[in-house]
């Protein structure tokens, strides 16, 4: 099963539409409480003055209308894959919802996820849903160190199918970490995204990026907004990657 239509013939992705639907959906996200303002601690160890946190979208029409963000994401995208895997745990209820929005849209894949733990009984292993096999997308929140992609990647290679592309929310567009030969955690000069798509050749579909963030903070009026956009565009310079 093939997704919307190949790069060529569609042609180059509608920057604007792709731009209007980036605005919305951080505007969403804002209003659903899901992006939040303030000090936070990521995994790096840096303090965030943004915080993104996927699992707010916990009722039906918060989740109903992110799996809609990103199916339209994705067709724009012209992304083409065989079945969606949604890694554990965030992942699963990502991936649930993103295949049966699409199957409203008329596009139905296969789906698929894992389990942290194996089990040892009933059918066992640590994969439930349809087999993996062909291509496979991977639906998650974000990617900061990817960590968590690294190891869907060698879960699905390990099936037998191809990890091909993987949809996120947000790209962050900050520094990975790396732990060094010293075995201290230090940045590198690429972000999780960009490791994907130079390093493991995959494609990747994000509906926002940090880019769009701070665009919808320029076009807020008023003193919070102002603080807000500062201290999110200091991250930025101090973290970002171009």
């Amino acid at each position: 099963m093939v997704l919307g239509t190949s790069a060529a013939q569609a042609g180059a992705p509608d920057e604007d539409a792709s731009a209007a639907l980036a605005q919305e959906f951080v505007r969403f996200c804002v209003e659903a409480g899901v992006l939040r303002f303030g000090e936070f601690k990521t995994k790096a160890g840096r303090m965030s003055p943004y915080f993104f946190n996927a699992g707010l979208f916990d009722d039906g029409a918060k989740l109903g209308r992110l799996a809609q963000f990103y199916a339209n994401a994705l067709v724009a995208s012209g992304i083409e894959f065989d079945m969606i895997f949604g890694p554990a745990y965030k992942g699963i209820p990502l991936g649930a919802a993103v295949s049966i929005e699409l199957a409203r849209l008329g596009r139905n894949v296969p789906f698929a996820y894992n389990r942290k733990e194996a089990k040892d009984h009933g059918e066992g292993g640590t994969l439930v849903g349809a087999p993996l096999k062909g291509r496979v997308l991977i639906v998650d929140d974000v990617m900061s160190a990817g960590t968590a992609a690294r190891e869907s990647i060698a879960l699905i290679r390990a099936a037998g199918a191809v990890p091909h592309a993987i949809a996120i929310a947000l790209d962050r567009q900050e520094k990975a970490t790396e732990v060094g030969p010293d075995g201290r955690v230090q940045d590198v000069d690429h972000s999780a995204v960009q490791y994907v798509q130079r390093e493991l050749g995959m494609q990747v579909c994000t509906i926002a990026r940090l880019a769009d963030l701070l665009q919808y903070l320029s076009r807020q009026t008023g003193g919070e907004h102002d603080a807000h956009r500062e201290r999110v565009l200091a991250y930025r310079q101090r973290y970002g990657v171009a």
